[in-house]
């Protein structure tokens, strides 16, 4: 079974023992325990011990349909005299034989079993008070109630133990099935282009595949240590009271059931989590001589020598790391309050959607320590990540990493990320591309519903060819870094404080008249954005293949099939995927693609028609942070486009699809846009990383410009077939090619930037 990817709602990953099937199952026990007549051998008793012998099976008799019969059960007849005396009162080991002949067996008649059934389902420990009360009720002895109670508490955990063997062995087959069929389907991938089946390693390799695999060593590593402990456990070991543990492992890890993630134990966890908390802290306040300013791009530079010295890091033997390290910090204030702000950083899915530019693929592998309260203070989570740029030209980051969140104060909380040899040792090689060292964040609230944040990254990534065009940006630290997280964090808390906005003015909000439609239309322009980000990155979701164009740019294309997810349309999906170098600003490029105005200059979509907005929606301070509604007229029809577009310090956007008239006009009224099918293309625009001195020095920030151009990646998405079962041709392949062309050739005509 594979890890819980954020994508694929059909991989999660599973912790028999929390499972809510089994709570549920185990639950119905206690209900139908007023069956006793019906139960097999449920009135059978042992002789001796605590509630806790399950494992002493040489005491306990065994529950099987050869044992059905009228109800009956037996228990010790008291000794001489009053029956008080206890077996301990015999001295010597001549007294055995006395000691045997001396037990009297009793058969419990039907209404005593009766009685105490009754008293078991109220409380299945009855104190001293209750059992003498029922044992002169009953016209039984006192031990004899003492015996019947502990026994009927000793099936029970026999009868659960049975159970969860049974639910284990029914989630193993599961997962064998899930397995064989995963291998199946990866043996019969086919190439986009030709058809033919791909039967490379790298194909096969998928990370789905790795996390399957891990999934599978943590999942026998569960049921051999379950097998252990209800069956090979020495004489006199106790089990855990499945009675009382049941709700109570709904809050307990996979961790408490074996030693540790691939051996590494718990403590050890703790205790680098607590070691890398300590560094982030200082990492985060730390100045001068540990962060020196760049004089050039005014970005904090980590001094490794000092950092080297202060955290005691050994260097390498060779005198050279075998591995790049990125460090770098940022500070921003962000529109959230602390709770949601820290509430993003424990669920993985919230995470993801927070940086839907940035992470590919999200995963909690384990929880190592659920923490406190309803803010989980403390929690400890075993994390996956697939972190990606939007262009298929850059490889994507695969890291494993401890998460620990823990509230420093009042008003502070920490996140540190950091990854663990131990468990790097125990996947393969070639997907630990990139290890954390103690990276995260320090939260502090403000008033007003403000966070300011002090985000620091410190990667250590193997060397990796990087297309040329992106070298410098990524060998920079800009790609990964801790400006980028800060700058998408910023943008997205904006987001989500103009789509809750009930106060927004008009000129923020023109064309659509109600609420209720404003957002309805933020949801759906969201949901558009997080497809296209999905879709052109280099992740290991896509095969991407290079196609030669008749311009000379480098276009990579990437097909898939939708069958029945309603936010697409069915049927097979090409898309192509172009990035180029434009000796122009980013700022430049970005307002000349949002604008109306200047569409019919470089769609071919629109055929030179006149382009309208009849609908603008504001979704951050900047003028660029909109959603907005354009209707193209032709001479033939009348086509809408929604469009997103989405702007920061690092990074700017501008997403767009075609979308049907009715179905969008439902959606301005109110309606719920998660039904309206769309497909999105657009365009993503990054600084080429070329920073230099500014032109001039001001005190104004506006004119704090540098040189440097733009690297702008083209993406377009086609239905080329409304048949899932379709094959993709060479003439889909061929239009798409000569679509990208031509808009690549319209935007530099535009922008006077043409080759030479």
């Amino acid at each position: 079974m594979g890890v819980n990817m954020a994508n694929q709602p059909s991989s999660r990953t599973k912790d028999f023992f929390a499972s809510p099937a089994l709570s549920l199952s185990l639950a119905g026990i206690f209900r139908d325990a007023g069956t006793a007549a019906a139960s097999p051998a449920e009135n059978m008793e042992v002789e001796e011990g605590d509630e806790g012998s399950v494992g002493r099976r040489d005491e306990t008799v065994e529950i099987s349909s050869e044992n059905s019969g009228p109800a009956r059960s037996r228990s010790e007849e008291d000794f001489d005299g009053e029956g008080g005396d206890d077996d301990d009162d015999d001295g010597g080991g001549g007294d055995k034989t006395k000691k045997k002949k001396r037990k009297k067996y009793h058969r419990h008649t039907a209404e005593q079993i009766r009685e105490m059934e009754a008293l078991f389902k109220e409380s299945p420990h009855p104190d001293e008070k209750q059992r003498q009360q029922l044992s002169k009720q009953l016209g039984l002895a006192p031990r004899q109630v003492k015996f019947w109670f502990q026994n009927r508490r000793t099936q029970i955990k026999a009868i659960q133990e049975r159970h969860e063997n049974s639910l284990l062995k029914s989630e193993l087959d599961k997962l064998r099935d899930e397995n064989k069929a995963m291998r199946e389907t990866i043996n019969k991938a086919c190439c986009p282009n030709c058809g033919m089946a791909t039967t490379s390693r790298d194909a096969a390799m998928t990370t789905e595949d790795q996390q399957l695999r891990i999934e599978n060593a943590k999942l026998k590593a569960e049921v051999e240590k379950l097998r252990a402990a209800i069956g090979k456990q020495p004489p006199g070991t106790t089990t855990t009271s499945s009675s009382s543990a049941a709700s109570g492992q709904e809050n307990r890890c996979s961790l408490d059931f074996y030693t540790g993630i691939f051996g590494l134990e718990k403590s050890r966890i703790m205790e680098i989590v607590s070691q890398a908390m300590e560094e982030l802290k200082k990492m985060a306040t730390a100045g001068d001589p540990l962060w020196v300013r760049s004089v050039e791009t005014g970005r904090e530079i980590l001094n490794y020598d000092e950092y080297m010295k202060e955290f005691s890091i050994e260097s390498p033997s060779n005198g050279r790391p075998k591995r790049s390290i990125e460090a770098s910090r940022d500070t921003g204030v962000v529109f959230v309050d602390l709770p949601r702000l820290v509430q993003s950083f424990v669920d993985v899915n919230q995470w993801k959607e927070m940086f839907p530019c940035l992470i590919s693929k999200a995963a909690t592998v384990d929880v190592i320590c659920n923490g406190e309260g309803a803010s989980r203070d403390g929690a400890v989570l075993l994390m996956f990540a697939e972190l990606q740029m939007l262009t298929p030209m850059v490889p994507t980051r695969e890291v494993y990493f401890v998460r620990y969140c823990k509230q420093l104060s009042t008003e502070q909380w920490a996140i540190v990320d950091v990854s663990i040899d131990k468990v790097e040792e125990n996947i393969d090689a070639s997907l630990a591309k990139c290890r954390k060292r103690p990276s995260g964040c320090i939260i502090e609230d403000k008033s007003n519903g403000h966070c300011k944040v002090i985000w620091v990254e410190h990667l250590e990534c193997q060397k990796t060819t990087v297309h040329s065009m992106y070298r410098t940006i990524v060998s920079s630290g800009l790609a990964f870094g801790a400006r980028h997280w800060m700058a998408t964090l910023q943008l997205q808390c904006e987001r989500l404080v103009f789509f809750m906005a009930t106060n927004v003015p008009t000129k923020d909000s023109t064309g659509v008249a109600t609420l209720a439609g404003r957002k309805s239309i933020l949801k759906l322009a969201q949901r558009m954005t997080w497809n296209f980000c999905r879709a052109i990155g280099a992740s290991s979701y896509h095969t991407w293949n290079k196609v030669s164009s008749k311009t000379g740019e480098d276009i990579r294309v990437a097909s898939r099939k939708n069958i029945n997810d309603p936010g697409e349309p069915l049927g097979v999906i090409l898309c192509a995927v172009s990035s180029v170098w434009l000796p122009v600003s980013p700022s430049v490029l970005f307002d000349f693609l949002r604008d109306e105005a200047h569409r019919k200059e470089w769609d071919i979509m629109s055929n030179g028609g006149t382009v309208k907005s009849i609908a603008n929606l504001a979704k951050g301070q900047d003028r660029g942070n909109a959603v907005s509604i354009h209707t193209m007229k032709s001479k033939e029809n009348s086509i809408w486009v929604l469009q997103d577009s989405c702007t920061n310090t690092y990074e700017s956007m501008v997403v767009y699809a075609p979308v049907d008239i009715t179905g969008m006009q439902s959606v301005i009224t109110g309606c719920d846009s998660s039904s309206i099918a769309i497909l999105p293309s657009g365009f993503s625009i990054l600084p080429d990383g070329v920073e230099s001195r500014p032109l001039v020095i001001t005190s104004r920030q506006e004119e704090k410009s540098t040189e440097g151009g733009s690297l702008l990646t083209v993406a377009f998405q086609i239905l080329t077939n409304p048949s899932p079962t379709s094959k993709l041709t060479m003439e889909s392949v061929d239009s798409v090619n000569t679509l990208i062309s031509c808009t690549l050739r319209n935007i530099k005509t535009s922008l006077q930037c043409e080759d030479g």
